[in-house]
Order: structure tokens, then sequence, then C-alpha cells
């Protein structure tokens, strides 16, 4: 029988706050900007993290001004200050419902100042959930024949984006170390197991709509990743991390989150059929399976937004101590690394953390 944990974080019933992120509500938006400084004992120094992006990054917890402390800037950052001995500034400049071109117009090149600055070593960001949330929904509603274009459009955004947003970090970080890009998981993933209620113009019958949407997230995932390599990016495997589960479980003798990931130098249409071919794989990231006795939730009540380890913050600036010592970090991971979402894509970022600042 498999031990079956519920880890939900902490939602709050505010009605404003459901429309920051919901795909009917297209402009409601809502900046959630943090700074926090992770201060080590003895530590003389302090450098820098810059997050950009939406509420995955913001650690949105269903509040307005409250977001969870740990998000994967934070504990990217958290695992930095370990490996260079000292304080870390988790900047995170995040707009939750934000779509691609917003973080990129609001966020990137609007706040630019804070990866200029001398001590910012490493700059991450992700974008699109929004738009691919967005355009989910208005397929979802359509009737009679199914048109693709929205979800078209969303890939086409998504792509244009993120390479202007690689494009100006690469100008204005210049003191960045590392930077990075995190691709998107697929929330809803088992939500989304039925059928339309529109029908293919070609065969005249409804589709399934999680098979119809998969692919569109393929595609991206494999441009953020393939972009990361030409303009000299980290990617961080969200989509891995979050579906994957952490032991074999189709007896191939690779795990599951290993076999997921992207492969450099692969092509799109091989990436795609790779990992529709490794379907059987695929989790719902409300029950990631770290084996296969045991299993944790990393997704919230909403089904979107991913769980998280600790306390939240209100957004704005503070600080506070690590929450793990020295000796509950082994071999980079800290005792909690797959028992929630944020803290398992935190924990993916933190791999490409440089040696020295």
């Amino acid at each position: 029988m498999s031990l079956r944990l519920n880890l939900r974080g902490a939602t709050a019933a505010c009605a404003m706050a459901a429309t920051v992120v919901s795909g009917s509500a297209a402009a409601s938006t809502i900046n959630q900007n943090t700074s926090w400084t992770i201060n080590r004992t003895g530590a003389t120094s302090t450098y820098r993290v810059v997050a950009y992006g939406d509420s995955i990054f913001a650690g949105y917890n269903g509040g307005l001004f409250s977001v969870a402390r740990r998000a994967e800037p934070y504990i990217s950052g958290e695992y930095l200050g370990k490996q260079w001995n000292a304080n870390i500034e988790v900047v995170r400049r995040t707009k939750s419902g934000a779509k691609a071109d917003d973080i990129y117009n609001n966020k990137i090149i609007a706040e630019k100042s804070y990866m200029q600055a001398t001590n910012a070593k490493v700059v991450m960001f992700e974008m699109c959930g929004n738009d691919y949330l967005q355009a989910r929904t208005a397929f979802k509603d359509q009737t009679g024949t199914c048109s693709y274009s929205g979800l078209d459009s969303a890939l086409a955004a998504c792509t244009t984006y993120m390479e202007k947003g690689m494009q100006a970090i690469n100008q204005y970080a210049t003191s960045a170390k590392v930077k990075v890009i995190m691709n998107i998981y697929y929330p809803g993933y088992n939500a989304d197991n039925v059928q339309t209620s529109c029908k293919d113009a070609s065969t005249g019958a409804t589709i399934n709509r999680r098979d119809k949407f998969l692919p569109y997230l393929l595609k991206s995932n494999w441009r953020a990743c393939n972009l990361a390599a030409t303009y000299g990016f980290k990617c961080a495997d969200s989509f891995a991390e979050m579906m994957g589960s952490d032991y074999d479980s189709n007896g191939d003798g690779q795990i599951d989150v290993d076999a997921l990931r992207f492969q450099a130098g692969e092509s799109e249409t091989a990436y795609v059929n790779r990992i529709l071919a490794l379907k059987a794989t695929l989790r719902d990231s409300n029950t990631h399976y770290a084996s296969a006795s045991a299993s944790y939730d990393y997704l919230q009540s909403d089904d979107t937004h991913p769980t998280y380890y600790k306390s939240t913050i209100s957004t704005g600036s503070g600080s506070a101590t690590p929450d793990f010592t020295d000796a509950q970090i082994v071999s980079g991971k800290n005792t909690e690394w797959n028992k929630w979402g944020h803290e398992k894509s935190g924990w993916s970022i933190s791999t490409y953390n440089p040696s020295a600042p």
C-alpha cells in the first residue's frame, strides 16, 4: 500500500486572489515582489540571486500580500549560501497571472536594474504558464468545430518572449556567473484526460484534451532548453522533476525523472516523440512518487501551484537564517528536497549554482 502524504500548502479564501491566475480573467495580474536575505553565521559577503517570472517564482499561495518563502529562487539561494559560505539576497520580481510578454516587458526590461547590480551572480526566469492556461481555458469552452489557433498563438508568443528574455538578461546581467530558465510542468494533467465539446475538423469527432495539449507543452519546453543552449543559459527541467517519479517505474533501467529530462542535441520532433513514448511514466503532480511505496502532493488545492515547505512571508523585504543546517544537506540535497513541489524544482535549479562567486 502506498504511503499517501497530504502536503498541500495553505491557500487563502480570497475571491480577488482567485482571479489573479484564473484563465478566464486574462487581464487580472498582481505584482508580488520580495527581497529576502538568507544570513549565514560568520559570512562576510553578500551576493544576489535575481528571479523574474509569474506566480511560480512568486510562491503564490492564494493570497495577495503573502507568498511562500521557500519558492524556487529562495531554495536555490539557500543552497548557494552554503556552497559559498555567504549571505544570499534573493530578489523576486514577479507578477502572478502575467503572460510571457508582460513578464518580459514589465519585469525583465522595466526592472532590469536588479540584475545590473555588481553582486548579482545568478539570474533566472520562468514564463509562459499563463499563456497556456488561458489558451487552455478558451479551448475547453469551444463547441462546434475545434479551432487550435489559440494554442498555436500561445506557443508562438512563448517562444518569442523566452528568446527575448534571454537576450535581455545577457545584455544587462553582466556580473552573473550563471543564468537559468526553468521550463513548465503540466498542472491539471489528470483533469484534462477528457473529451472536448468541440469536434476536430478533419475527423468530425471529439478529441482528448490532454492528448492535444501535451505536445504543445513539450514543444514549448524543448524550445526553452534549446534556446538556453543557444544563449548560454542552463535549463532547469521542471516538467521532468514535477511529473516523473524518483524511481524506475517501467523497468527500463532509468529513474523516470532522468528518462524524461531534456537531452542536449535532440531535435524538437525527437524530444516530443520520446516523451510521448514515455507517457505511461508521467504522473499528475498531485501524486509524485518518491519510491514505489511513498508519494507526495506537489500541487496545492487549486491544482495549479506547487506545494511549499515552511512559512509564508509578506511581499516586501526581510531576512532569515537558513532553514537547514549544513549537516542536513547531503550531496546537495536537503532533507525535504523531493517532498514538495517548490523544493523539487528549486533543488533542480540549484544544481547549476556556480562553484565560486
